[in-house]
Protein backbone atom coordinates (compact mmCIF):
# COMPACT_ATOMS: atom_id res chain seq x y z
CA UNK A 1 0.00 0.00 0.00
CA UNK A 2 1.01 3.51 -0.72
CA UNK A 3 2.39 5.73 2.02
CA UNK A 4 0.48 8.89 0.56
CA UNK A 5 -3.09 6.01 0.16
CA UNK A 6 -2.62 5.45 4.12
CA UNK A 7 -2.23 8.23 4.99
CA UNK A 8 -5.66 9.62 3.06
CA UNK A 9 -7.28 6.60 5.15
CA UNK A 10 -5.60 7.88 8.20
CA UNK A 11 -6.76 11.64 7.42
CA UNK A 12 -10.43 10.54 6.56
CA UNK A 13 -10.71 8.33 9.50
CA UNK A 14 -9.50 11.21 11.42
CA UNK A 15 -12.19 13.49 10.24
CA UNK A 16 -14.97 11.45 9.98
CA UNK A 17 -14.57 9.45 13.61
CA UNK A 18 -15.50 12.52 15.67
CA UNK A 19 -19.04 13.26 13.45
CA UNK A 20 -20.77 9.59 13.57
CA UNK A 21 -21.88 7.52 16.04
CA UNK A 22 -20.50 3.42 16.55
CA UNK A 23 -23.54 2.82 13.46
CA UNK A 24 -22.87 5.55 11.24
CA UNK A 25 -25.16 8.20 11.92
CA UNK A 26 -24.53 11.87 11.96
CA UNK A 27 -24.01 13.12 15.16
CA UNK A 28 -22.30 16.39 14.25
CA UNK A 29 -21.60 18.03 11.33
CA UNK A 30 -17.99 19.12 11.13
CA UNK A 31 -16.58 18.67 7.27
CA UNK A 32 -16.97 16.23 3.94
CA UNK A 33 -14.13 14.79 5.10
CA UNK A 34 -13.97 11.05 5.83
CA UNK A 35 -17.72 11.12 5.24
CA UNK A 36 -19.08 8.28 2.93
CA UNK A 37 -20.56 8.62 -0.63
CA UNK A 38 -23.56 6.96 1.03
CA UNK A 39 -23.99 9.31 3.67
CA UNK A 40 -23.38 12.53 1.50
CA UNK A 41 -26.47 10.84 -0.84
CA UNK A 42 -28.34 10.48 2.48
CA UNK A 43 -27.92 14.18 3.05
CA UNK A 44 -28.74 14.94 -1.03
CA UNK A 45 -31.79 13.10 -0.56
CA UNK A 46 -32.90 14.37 2.57
CA UNK A 47 -32.23 18.12 1.69
CA UNK A 48 -34.26 17.19 -1.65
CA UNK A 49 -37.30 15.77 0.35
CA UNK A 50 -38.00 19.67 1.53
CA UNK A 51 -37.91 21.07 -1.76
CA UNK A 52 -41.35 21.17 -3.29
CA UNK A 53 -42.08 20.87 -7.46
CA UNK A 54 -42.58 24.88 -7.33
CA UNK A 55 -38.84 25.39 -5.66
CA UNK A 56 -40.68 26.09 -1.96
CA UNK A 57 -39.63 24.39 0.74
CA UNK A 58 -41.54 22.49 3.49
CA UNK A 59 -41.50 22.69 6.98
CA UNK A 60 -40.93 20.15 9.44
CA UNK A 61 -41.30 19.17 12.80
CA UNK A 62 -37.76 17.50 13.24
CA UNK A 63 -36.59 20.01 15.59
CA UNK A 64 -39.53 20.87 17.68
CA UNK A 65 -38.57 21.36 21.61
CA UNK A 66 -34.80 21.86 20.49
CA UNK A 67 -32.48 24.75 21.73
CA UNK A 68 -30.10 25.99 18.69
CA UNK A 69 -27.50 28.51 19.31
CA UNK A 70 -25.87 30.58 16.54
CA UNK A 71 -22.51 31.51 17.54
CA UNK A 72 -20.91 33.72 14.38
CA UNK A 73 -17.19 34.16 15.78
CA UNK A 74 -16.76 35.82 11.97
CA UNK A 75 -19.68 37.80 10.08
CA UNK A 76 -21.38 36.09 7.13
CA UNK A 77 -25.01 37.78 7.02
CA UNK A 78 -25.93 35.46 4.21
CA UNK A 79 -24.57 32.08 6.03
CA UNK A 80 -26.45 33.29 9.66
CA UNK A 81 -29.91 33.87 8.21
CA UNK A 82 -30.04 30.51 6.22
CA UNK A 83 -29.39 28.56 9.04
CA UNK A 84 -31.94 30.82 11.06
CA UNK A 85 -34.48 30.06 8.22
CA UNK A 86 -33.43 26.70 8.04
CA UNK A 87 -33.80 26.39 12.13
CA UNK A 88 -37.30 27.67 12.46
CA UNK A 89 -38.54 25.74 9.54
CA UNK A 90 -37.38 22.37 11.68
CA UNK A 91 -39.61 24.26 14.62
CA UNK A 92 -36.40 24.81 16.95
CA UNK A 93 -36.40 27.69 19.58
CA UNK A 94 -33.82 29.70 17.95
CA UNK A 95 -31.07 31.91 19.80
CA UNK A 96 -28.56 34.60 18.21
CA UNK A 97 -25.59 35.34 20.51
CA UNK A 98 -23.94 38.58 19.95
CA UNK A 99 -20.33 37.39 19.96
CA UNK A 100 -18.81 41.10 20.21
CA UNK A 101 -20.87 41.47 23.44
CA UNK A 102 -20.09 38.16 24.79
CA UNK A 103 -17.64 37.09 27.82
CA UNK A 104 -15.74 36.16 25.25
CA UNK A 105 -14.67 39.25 24.26
CA UNK A 106 -14.07 39.65 27.90
CA UNK A 107 -11.02 37.37 28.10
CA UNK A 108 -13.61 33.84 28.81
CA UNK A 109 -12.15 30.89 27.07
CA UNK A 110 -14.04 29.38 23.96
CA UNK A 111 -14.39 26.21 26.11
CA UNK A 112 -15.63 28.13 29.11
CA UNK A 113 -18.13 30.61 26.89
CA UNK A 114 -19.53 26.54 25.40
CA UNK A 115 -19.57 24.94 29.14
CA UNK A 116 -21.61 28.05 30.11
CA UNK A 117 -24.11 27.82 26.78
CA UNK A 118 -24.42 23.91 27.34
CA UNK A 119 -25.98 24.67 30.88
CA UNK A 120 -28.43 26.59 29.25
CA UNK A 121 -29.84 23.31 27.86
CA UNK A 122 -28.21 24.13 24.39
CA UNK A 123 -29.28 21.07 22.07
CA UNK A 124 -26.69 22.27 19.12
CA UNK A 125 -24.44 24.63 18.07
CA UNK A 126 -24.10 26.14 14.38
CA UNK A 127 -21.06 27.39 14.48
CA UNK A 128 -18.76 29.87 12.58
CA UNK A 129 -15.22 30.59 13.73
CA UNK A 130 -11.91 32.11 12.33
CA UNK A 131 -9.69 29.16 13.43
CA UNK A 132 -9.68 26.41 11.61
CA UNK A 133 -10.16 23.29 13.51
CA UNK A 134 -12.23 25.24 16.01
CA UNK A 135 -15.18 23.12 15.49
CA UNK A 136 -13.13 19.61 15.84
CA UNK A 137 -11.75 20.93 19.16
CA UNK A 138 -15.60 21.93 20.25
CA UNK A 139 -17.40 18.78 19.22
CA UNK A 140 -14.58 16.27 20.85
CA UNK A 141 -13.20 18.11 23.97
CA UNK A 142 -15.91 20.82 25.10
CA UNK A 143 -19.13 19.43 24.39
CA UNK A 144 -20.10 15.72 22.71
CA UNK A 145 -23.33 16.20 23.88
CA UNK A 146 -24.23 18.76 22.05
CA UNK A 147 -24.73 18.69 18.28
CA UNK A 148 -22.01 20.97 16.76
CA UNK A 149 -22.61 22.13 12.77
CA UNK A 150 -19.98 23.83 10.91
CA UNK A 151 -20.62 26.72 9.17
CA UNK A 152 -16.92 27.47 8.00
CA UNK A 153 -13.97 27.46 10.15
CA UNK A 154 -11.01 29.60 9.30
CA UNK A 155 -9.87 28.45 5.62
CA UNK A 156 -10.51 24.88 6.32
CA UNK A 157 -13.90 24.10 5.63
CA UNK A 158 -17.36 25.00 4.45
CA UNK A 159 -19.18 21.71 4.48
CA UNK A 160 -22.69 23.05 4.49
CA UNK A 161 -21.76 25.03 1.79
CA UNK A 162 -20.34 22.45 -0.11
CA UNK A 163 -23.51 19.98 0.44
CA UNK A 164 -25.81 22.55 -1.10
CA UNK A 165 -23.21 22.91 -3.86
CA UNK A 166 -23.80 19.42 -4.63
CA UNK A 167 -27.41 19.62 -4.12
CA UNK A 168 -27.71 22.19 -6.86
CA UNK A 169 -25.62 19.80 -9.07
CA UNK A 170 -27.46 16.75 -8.11
CA UNK A 171 -30.55 18.98 -9.43
CA UNK A 172 -29.48 21.08 -12.15
CA UNK A 173 -26.82 19.25 -14.05
CA UNK A 174 -27.99 17.36 -16.97
CA UNK A 175 -25.66 14.34 -16.18
CA UNK A 176 -24.63 11.57 -13.15
CA UNK A 177 -21.41 12.89 -10.89
CA UNK A 178 -19.84 10.25 -12.58
CA UNK A 179 -20.09 11.67 -16.15
CA UNK A 180 -19.41 15.18 -14.72
CA UNK A 181 -16.63 17.82 -15.56
CA UNK A 182 -16.38 20.46 -13.20
CA UNK A 183 -14.39 23.46 -13.33
CA UNK A 184 -13.80 25.78 -9.78
CA UNK A 185 -12.45 29.88 -10.69
CA UNK A 186 -10.99 31.95 -8.74
CA UNK A 187 -9.17 32.09 -5.23
CA UNK A 188 -8.61 28.46 -4.44
CA UNK A 189 -5.41 29.27 -2.29
CA UNK A 190 -7.65 31.36 0.40
CA UNK A 191 -11.25 29.11 0.02
CA UNK A 192 -12.54 26.99 2.38
CA UNK A 193 -15.52 26.59 -0.13
CA UNK A 194 -13.12 25.18 -2.57
CA UNK A 195 -11.59 23.08 -0.31
CA UNK A 196 -15.23 21.01 0.29
CA UNK A 197 -16.34 21.20 -2.76
CA UNK A 198 -13.04 19.22 -4.45
CA UNK A 199 -13.52 16.87 -0.83
CA UNK A 200 -17.28 16.37 -1.64
CA UNK A 201 -16.64 16.07 -5.58
CA UNK A 202 -14.39 13.37 -5.19
CA UNK A 203 -16.36 10.89 -2.76
CA UNK A 204 -19.58 11.45 -5.10
CA UNK A 205 -17.54 9.59 -7.67
CA UNK A 206 -16.58 13.00 -10.50
CA UNK A 207 -13.28 12.17 -12.26
CA UNK A 208 -12.70 15.52 -13.91
CA UNK A 209 -12.35 18.27 -11.41
CA UNK A 210 -10.28 21.41 -12.31
CA UNK A 211 -9.19 24.66 -10.76
CA UNK A 212 -8.64 28.01 -12.52
CA UNK A 213 -6.52 30.29 -11.68
CA UNK A 214 -3.30 32.11 -11.43
CA UNK A 215 -0.70 30.56 -10.21
CA UNK A 216 -0.88 33.09 -7.18
CA UNK A 217 -4.24 32.09 -6.29
CA UNK A 218 -3.57 28.56 -6.24
CA UNK A 219 -1.68 26.52 -2.74
CA UNK A 220 0.90 25.12 -3.72
CA UNK A 221 1.24 21.14 -4.68
CA UNK A 222 -3.06 21.09 -5.23
CA UNK A 223 -2.46 18.65 -8.20
CA UNK A 224 -1.62 15.98 -5.32
CA UNK A 225 -5.70 16.32 -4.71
CA UNK A 226 -6.50 14.75 -7.55
CA UNK A 227 -7.55 18.17 -9.62
CA UNK A 228 -6.07 19.12 -12.76
CA UNK A 229 -4.31 22.42 -12.91
CA UNK A 230 -4.91 25.60 -15.23
CA UNK A 231 -3.77 28.82 -15.78
CA UNK A 232 -5.60 29.86 -18.91
CA UNK A 233 -9.37 29.78 -18.52
CA UNK A 234 -10.21 29.13 -21.85
CA UNK A 235 -8.67 26.00 -21.52
CA UNK A 236 -9.61 25.33 -18.17
CA UNK A 237 -13.51 25.57 -18.93
CA UNK A 238 -13.19 23.88 -22.07
CA UNK A 239 -15.91 21.47 -22.03
CA UNK A 240 -16.92 21.97 -18.72
CA UNK A 241 -20.91 20.95 -17.61
CA UNK A 242 -20.20 23.14 -14.02
CA UNK A 243 -18.70 26.05 -13.48
CA UNK A 244 -18.32 27.35 -9.75
CA UNK A 245 -16.81 30.85 -10.12
CA UNK A 246 -15.58 31.96 -6.04
CA UNK A 247 -15.52 35.09 -4.53
CA UNK A 248 -12.70 37.43 -4.63
CA UNK A 249 -11.92 38.97 -1.50
CA UNK A 250 -11.14 42.91 -1.81
CA UNK A 251 -8.00 42.40 0.43
CA UNK A 252 -6.59 40.35 -1.96
CA UNK A 253 -7.08 43.27 -4.69
CA UNK A 254 -3.66 45.12 -5.13
CA UNK A 255 -1.85 43.36 -3.57
CA UNK A 256 1.48 41.29 -5.35
CA UNK A 257 -1.57 38.31 -5.45
CA UNK A 258 -3.78 40.34 -7.81
CA UNK A 259 -2.76 43.84 -9.52
CA UNK A 260 -6.01 44.95 -9.69
CA UNK A 261 -9.87 43.84 -10.59
CA UNK A 262 -9.89 44.78 -14.30
CA UNK A 263 -7.11 42.51 -14.76
CA UNK A 264 -8.59 39.22 -12.84
CA UNK A 265 -11.64 39.95 -14.85
CA UNK A 266 -9.84 40.06 -18.34
CA UNK A 267 -8.30 37.02 -17.74
CA UNK A 268 -10.20 35.15 -15.50
CA UNK A 269 -14.03 36.22 -15.18
CA UNK A 270 -17.18 34.50 -16.01
CA UNK A 271 -18.41 36.12 -19.46
CA UNK A 272 -20.64 34.79 -21.78
CA UNK A 273 -17.96 34.32 -24.31
CA UNK A 274 -15.92 31.95 -22.29
CA UNK A 275 -19.30 30.39 -21.41
CA UNK A 276 -20.20 29.36 -24.47
CA UNK A 277 -16.58 27.15 -24.72
CA UNK A 278 -18.25 25.32 -22.39
CA UNK A 279 -21.03 22.13 -22.77
CA UNK A 280 -24.33 23.94 -23.92
CA UNK A 281 -26.10 22.50 -21.18
CA UNK A 282 -23.35 24.08 -18.34
CA UNK A 283 -24.47 25.38 -15.44
CA UNK A 284 -23.04 28.14 -13.53
CA UNK A 285 -22.47 28.47 -9.67
CA UNK A 286 -21.18 30.96 -7.12
CA UNK A 287 -21.15 30.74 -3.39
CA UNK A 288 -21.57 34.48 -3.03
CA UNK A 289 -21.83 37.38 -2.60
CA UNK A 290 -20.56 37.97 -6.16
CA UNK A 291 -18.42 40.68 -7.11
CA UNK A 292 -20.06 41.88 -11.16
CA UNK A 293 -17.43 42.66 -13.24
CA UNK A 294 -14.61 40.62 -11.15
CA UNK A 295 -15.16 37.14 -11.25
CA UNK A 296 -18.50 37.25 -13.10
CA UNK A 297 -20.54 39.26 -15.73
CA UNK A 298 -23.92 40.00 -15.29
CA UNK A 299 -25.20 39.05 -18.19
CA UNK A 300 -23.91 35.61 -16.89
CA UNK A 301 -25.14 36.12 -13.16
CA UNK A 302 -28.33 37.03 -14.59
CA UNK A 303 -28.62 34.10 -17.61
CA UNK A 304 -30.43 31.21 -18.19
CA UNK A 305 -27.50 28.89 -17.34
CA UNK A 306 -26.97 30.39 -13.93
CA UNK A 307 -28.43 28.59 -11.20
CA UNK A 308 -27.02 31.28 -8.56
CA UNK A 309 -30.41 31.85 -7.17
CA UNK A 310 -31.06 28.12 -6.95
CA UNK A 311 -28.09 27.59 -4.48
CA UNK A 312 -29.48 30.26 -2.22
CA UNK A 313 -32.55 28.44 -1.67
CA UNK A 314 -31.37 25.20 -2.00
CA UNK A 315 -29.02 26.29 1.02
CA UNK A 316 -31.97 26.07 3.38
CA UNK A 317 -33.35 22.87 2.68
CA UNK A 318 -29.15 21.35 3.02
CA UNK A 319 -28.73 23.07 6.24
CA UNK A 320 -32.26 21.55 7.55
CA UNK A 321 -31.01 18.36 6.60
CA UNK A 322 -27.99 18.03 8.25
CA UNK A 323 -29.35 20.11 11.15
CA UNK A 324 -32.19 17.16 11.65
CA UNK A 325 -29.41 14.24 11.19
CA UNK A 326 -27.29 15.13 13.63
CA UNK A 327 -30.05 15.83 16.03
CA UNK A 328 -31.59 12.32 15.59
CA UNK A 329 -27.80 10.87 16.11
CA UNK A 330 -27.45 12.91 19.18
CA UNK A 331 -30.85 11.60 20.05
CA UNK A 332 -29.81 7.94 19.78
CA UNK A 333 -26.74 8.12 22.07
CA UNK A 334 -29.00 9.84 24.57
CA UNK A 335 -31.38 6.57 24.94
Amino acid sequence: MHASHTLTQKLHTSQSAPQLTDDGQLKHFLSVEGLSKDLLMQIIQKANGYLLPNGQIKNSNELDGCTVMNLFFENSTRTRTTFEVAEKRLGANVLNLDIAKSSTSKGESLADTLWNLQAMTADMFVVRHYSSGAMHFMAQKVCPSVAVINAGDGQHAHPTQAMLDMLTIYREAKKPFEALKVAIIGDVKHSRVARSDICALQTLGVKDIRVVAPKTLLPKGIERYGVSVFNEMEKGIAGADVLIGLRIQNERIGSPLLPSTAEYFKMYGITQNRLNLADKDAIVMHPGPMNRGVEIASEVADGEQSVILKQVNNGIAVRMAVMAMAMEGQRSLRK
